[in-house]
C-alpha cells in the first residue's frame, strides 16, 4: 500500500454491515454445445492459460459456478431411444464425456468451483407432444398437455436422475439441476416450451425422485429468456405452491434485463447474458458499447444491487474462434495456439475474484457522481467494495464505517491490460484513493 498525502475534497463512502442483503452464491459460464472442445485439446500451456483465465483468483476471474447442457438430441442424450412408453424401462448410455463438460466439470472442481448447475434445454423429443427434442413441444402430462404415448413427467424426472448419477461416478457432485431452458421459445436446437403452472406440475416429482435416489443435488427454475418472463414464471410457481421443491430461481436477461427483484423466498440467479452478434474484443472502454468490459461491470452491478442477484453468469467462458458471446477466445492450433482475454473478463475478475461464494452483500451510502457502488462482507470478516465510475473524469473518495486494519484495491481500466493495484492511503479510519475515469475499482478491506 502506498502512501499518498490527503489533500484533495474526498466523497465520504460509508460501510454499513449491520444492514445485510442478499448472499452471493458466485459468478460463472457455460461450456455447452462442445464450446469447450478448443481448451480440453489445447496444448499444456494454453489449455493451463486457458483455464486460468476461468478460474484463478490471481491470474483470472476465479469463477465460482459452471453451468453445463443436459443434452436431448439423439446424438449427445444419455437416452437417445424411447424405450416405448414411459412406464417402460430406459435404456440408458453414458461416453464419459459429455461433450467436454466432465472434462471441464473437473477441472473447475480442481481450481476451486462452489457450484455445478447441470440445465437441461429440453427433454429428449419421444418425451414431448412434438416428438421432437427441437421446435418447442411441451412434456407429456404436464399440465394440460397429454400424449398418447403416456405421461412422461416421472420418466423425465428419473431421466435427469440417472444424469447426475453418471457425473456422481466420475467423482463429481451435481449441485443444482435444472429441466427447461428459455421455455418460451420453440427453435431448431433443443427446446422445450413450458409456463410456470406446467413446471409447478413437474418440481414436485423430480424432488421426490432426487430424494429417493439420495442425491442433496437442487432444482433450479426456469432460465427465462428474460427476465419480465421469469418474474410471471415466478408467480405461477408460487401459486401452484411448488416454490418449496425448488432451491433457486434463474433467469437469463436477453429479452429484458432485471430492474428488481423477483418476488420469492429463494435466492434468484442469472443464468445466461452475452453479446451474440458483436465481435470479440479486448476493448475496456471506447464508445460504451455491448463488447466492452465496463459495460459488462455495469450491468453485473445492475443485477447485484437492482436484483439482488446471488449469482451472475456469461454465457459462454472459452472457445475457439468465438464472437464477443465469449469470455476468453482461442485461435491457432498446436503449439501457435493463442489465448486471449476479453475486457469483459476483467469486470468478472473485479467482481469474481473478491466477492466469494456465501459472501452478504452489505448496505453503503454516499458516493460521487457517475459511480455505483456496492459492498459484501466474505465469510473470512473481509469486506469487499466495488465502485464502477462510468464518468469520463476521476474520483476522489474516502472510504470508512469500519475499523480498517489494511486495505488492498485493484483496477481496470482503459491504461492497463488487466486488473493492477490501486495506490491507497489511510487517514483517520478511512480508505482515501482516486477513481480512474471510466473504471471499475474492487476495495479489499481487512478489518
Amino acid at each position: 500500500m502506498a502512501n499518498l498525502a490527503v489533500d484533495v475534497v474526498s466523497t465520504q463512502v460509508t460501510v454499513d454491515t449491520s444492514t445485510t442483503y442478499q448472499t452471493i452464491d458466485g459468478f460463472g459460464f457455460s461450456e455447452a454445445f462442445w464450446f469447450g472442445l478448443a481448451v480440453q485439446e489445447a496444448p499444456a500451456a494454453q489449455q493451463t492459460q486457458a483455464l486460468n483465465y476461468m478460474f484463478s483468483t490471481t491470474e483470472g476471474a476465479g469463477l465460482t459456478i459452471l453451468r453445463n447442457r443436459i443434452a436431448a438430441d439423439p446424438g449427445d442424450t444419455i437416452e437417445p431411444d424411447s424405450p416405448g412408453s414411459a412406464t417402460a424401462t430406459p435404456t440408458y448410455t453414458w461416453n464419459d464425456d459429455d461433450a467436454t463438460q466432465v472434462f471441464w466439470s473437473q477441472k473447475a472442481r480442481e481450481m476451486g468451483v462452489e457450484y455445478i448447475y447441470a440445465d437441461a434445454w429440453s427433454a429428449p423429443g419421444y418425451m414431448k407432444t412434438n416428438d421432437n427434442y427441437e421446435e418447442g413441444g411441451y412434456l407429456c402430462g404436464v399440465t394440460d398437455e397429454t400424449c398418447s404415448t403416456g405421461d412422461w413427467r416421472q420418466a423425465y424426472a428419473d431421466y435427469l436422475v440417472q444424469y447426475i448419477k453418471y457425473y456422481e461416478n466420475a467423482g463429481i457432485t451435481i449441485d443444482f439441476v435444472g429441466f427447461l431452458n428459455e421455455p418460451e421459445l420453440a427453435v431448431d436446437y433443443d427446446s422445450m416450451l413450458s409456463d410456470g403452472t406446467q413446471a409447478a406440475s413437474f418440481i414436485p416429482i423430480l424432488y421426490s425422485a432426487l430424494e429417493e435416489a439420495g442425491l442433496s443435488t437442487g432444482i433450479v427454475c426456469c432460465d427465462a429468456e428474460g427476465w419480465n418472463d421469469q418474474v410471471t414464471y415466478t408467480a405461477q410457481i408460487v401459486e401452484a405452491g411448488a416454490e418449496e421443491y425448488l432451491s433457486r430461481i434463474s433467469s437469463h436477461w436477453y429479452t429484458s434485463r432485471g430492474t428488481s427483484p423477483i418476488n420469492t423466498t429463494l435466492r434468484v440467479w442469472e443464468t445466461e447474458y452475452a453479446d451474440l452478434n458483436d465481435a470479440f474484443s479486448t476493448v475496456w472502454h471506447s464508445s460504451g458499447a455491448f463488447n466492452e468490459g465496463l459495460t459488462w461491470a455495469g450491468y453485473i452491478y445492475q443485477g447485484l444491487v437492482e436484483c439482488n442477484l446471488s449469482a451472475f453468469l456469461y454465457w459462454i467462458g472459452a472457445q475457439s474462434g468465438g464472437n464477443a458471446a465469449t469470455l476468453v477466445n482461442i485461435t491457432g492450433s498446436g503449439s501457435s495456439t493463442t489465448v486471449t482475454p476479453s475486457g469483459t473478463l476483467w469486470a468478472f475478475a473485479l467482481f469474481s475474484r473478491y466477492i466469494r461464494p456465501n459472501a452478504v452483500r452489505v448496505a453503503t451510502s454516499g458516493a460521487p457522481g457517475n459511480t455505483d457502488i456496492a459492498a459484501f462482507e466474505n465469510t473470512d470478516g473481509s469486506i469487499a467494495v466495488v465502485m464502477v465510475n462510468t464518468g469520463s473524469t476521476s474520483q476522489s473518495v474516502s472510504l470508512g464505517g469500519v475499523s480498517i486494519a489494511s486495505v488492498d484495491a485493484y483496477v481496470m481500466d482503459s491504461s492497463v491490460s488487466s486488473p493492477t493495484s490501486l495506490s491507497t492511503a489511510i487517514s483517520d479510519d478511512n480508505v482515501v484513493a482516486t477513481l480512474p475515469a471510466y473504471s471499475l475499482v474492487t476495495f479489499v478491506i481487512t478489518t
